[in-house]
């Protein structure tokens, strides 16, 4: 955990989530993810998922909190894979509407960089305003996405 001024990053993962409080993130991203979510149920298997100790799989859920309150939440997980396929991929990266523009973001981003393995990969909608902050953390767009949905 890391404080600047009353805001505190809290990091967990498959050896380390004692303290965490599940359906609290689950709720937080479900809310505030805005147009970019997912259905409750999807938000909680990525988060098992990444506190899975099951081979194959893994990552981290980190949790940003002002005066005791989740101010913003990501979820990475680990794929599996390398080189062709990125180690990890940022699933879910969400802040609050009133911490929007004062770099929780931007802290969440940065630690998942920092202590993650391997390459990290993300999703993002064209018209995400996000975009911007992954393009200055140094990600880059190489792929076009297409997917048959079944």
């Amino acid at each position: 955990m890391s404080d600047t001024n009353t805001l505190r990053y809290e990091s967990y993962t498959p050896t380390d989530q004692q303290h965490l409080n599940r359906d609290e993130v689950i709720d937080f991203l479900f809310h505030h993810l805005d147009e970019y979510g997912d259905q409750r149920a999807d938000i909680a298997k990525c988060l098992e998922y990444a506190l899975s100790d099951a081979e194959g799989k893994g990552g981290a859920v980190l949790v940003a909190r002002e005066k005791e309150k989740v101010v913003g939440a990501l979820i990475l997980n680990n794929t599996g894979m390398s080189g062709y396929i990125p180690e990890n991929i940022l699933v879910y990266v969400a802040v609050h509407n009133s911490q929007r523009g004062r770099g929780v973001g931007k802290g969440l981003v940065q630690l998942a960089m920092d202590t993650a393995s391997g390459s990290i990969a993300l999703h993002v909608e064209p018209q995400n305003p996000a975009r911007k902050l992954y393009e200055k953390l140094g990600f880059t767009n190489k792929y076009l996405e297409y997917r048959l949905t079944r």
